[in-house]
């Protein structure tokens, strides 16, 4: 997997390059003053179609949440 470490002036005029190494797989990192820290990470999005797994239940527990369920922060934060 390709990983591209670029400065902010340099990610400004290397756009284009950046987009085509994410659309490979690959990730572009944008660095921020003379001490590189890094300020953002481009990446692919996840793939749709990856299920994630319930750890021990994999394969075991089917569940389906509602449409029209509905809970309030203050609900949330109560339970």
């Amino acid at each position: 997997m390709e990983m591209l470490q670029l400065p902010v002036v340099d990610f400004k005029s290397r756009f284009s390059e950046a987009l085509e190494i994410v659309a490979r797989g690959g990730t572009v990192c944008v660095t921020y003053k003379r001490r590189r820290k890094p300020v953002a990470v481009l990446s692919p999005p996840p793939h749709k179609d990856v299920k994630q797994k319930l750890g021990m239940l994999a394969g075991k527990v089917h569940f389906q949440i509602s449409s029209d369920w509905e809970i309030s922060d203050q609900e949330l934060l109560e339970s």
